[in-house]
């Protein structure tokens, strides 16, 4: 494949009528007998009959070689590059944590899903993976927790590894119960150090912290000071009719859910807290949450360049010294002509 050659400097071509400018504002030195040299031997070169057709010759010579080689060095000041195929580079996006509980509330059928009944962590799963699907250009890394807290997958390009270790996850796998705070404070670990505004963490629960070192709302803090903006999803069916044994009932699948500590922790970095009842519920969500923090714009396009400056740099050189040797070979030869004419 033959790729284009550019200029990177081109202006710089505006330089090749130099020299005739020059020599044009230039006034030539004034002719005097008293300048003229005198040549012991001039009747010997006179009688060779092409001298001066030989000289004149060699003039024209050095005057062509003078002016390639001065295009060759203007060349090379312009930059010539050999310009490739435009190649996308990927596109700065956020830093994205997602935190999602497997305690064992996780696993009620409250929830809906291709209408059948299904457990919270199923639809959980269906919902946060389109939203990872979705988000072309970010980092996402993955935090899952009950009795304790833990890092599955660290901030990663590679969405689809994330989408696999999220499909692998299973209720109660450390325990039962709900460490918020914990889960937040590694959320906060591995984002802390990432460029300032693009960290964001997503936390979805169904219940209320009662587990793990760090409370809430602490963490919370420790997030704000770090710049770390949470989204907190509280998932969970309404009040429903069931039927009983002694009846038609209303329960509450939700009564655990501690929605004033989630609001607190979303309004104390800065973000924002999504009650999600069902299935449509909760894709909503994720699909708002596109629009508080869009993935990242198209990726940019670059041409990788190879520099060519030294191949019209080297051919002045070359033509240079030869043009020097020749010159002193021709002097040389002068040299022994004048000392044979001297010699008796």
């Amino acid at each position: 494949m033959i790729f284009p050659i550019s200029f990177l400097w081109p202006l710089a071509f505006l330089a090749l009528p130099a020299p005739m400018l020059v020599r044009l504002a230039m006034k030539p030195l004034p002719q005097s007998p008293s300048g003229a040299l005198r040549v012991p031997f001039f009747s010997t070169l006179r009688r060779q009959g092409t001298t001066g057709t030989h000289r004149r010759l060699q003039g024209w010579l050095r005057l062509a070689a003078a002016v390639v080689i001065w295009i060759l060095l203007v060349t090379a000041l312009a930059r010539p590059a050999m310009v490739g195929a435009a190649m996308p580079l990927p596109a700065e996006g956020r830093d994205i944590m997602m935190a999602i509980d497997l305690s064992g509330s996780m696993g009620r059928e409250d929830f809906a899903l291709n209408r059948q009944v299904t457990t919270r962590l199923g639809v959980v799963k269906q919902t946060a993976d389109d939203f990872i699907a979705r988000r072309k250009g970010d980092r996402i890394g993955l935090v899952l927790f009950s009795d304790r807290a833990y890092l599955q997958a660290p901030l990663t390009f590679d969405r689809d590894v994330v989408r696999e270790l999220l499909d692998q996850a299973e209720v109660g796998l450390t325990g039962t119960e709900t460490a918020i705070g914990d889960a937040i404070a590694i959320a906060v670990k591995r984002l802390k150090d990432r460029p300032a505004n693009e960290r964001v963490l997503v936390l979805l629960t169904d219940g209320a912290s009662n587990a793990g070192v760090m409370t809430p709302l602490a963490a919370a803090e420790l997030a704000r000071t770090l710049g770390v903006k949470i989204y907190t999803i509280g998932v969970g069916a309404q009040r429903m009719a069931v039927d009983a044994a002694f009846g038609r009932q209303i329960v509450d699948p939700s009564q655990d859910l501690d929605e004033a500590t989630l609001t607190g922790i979303a309004q104390i970095t800065g973000g924002l807290y999504f009650r999600a009842t069902d299935i449509d519920g909760l894709a909503g969500v994720y699909r708002e949450i596109d629009k508080l923090e869009p993935v990242a714009d198209d990726p940019l396009f670059m041409r990788p360049t190879v520099s060519l400056f030294y191949w019209p740099l080297g051919g002045a050189l070359a033509l240079f010294a030869l043009l020097a040797l020749g010159s002193l070979g021709f002097r040389l030869g002068a040299n022994r002509s004048r000392t044979k004419e001297v010699m008796p």
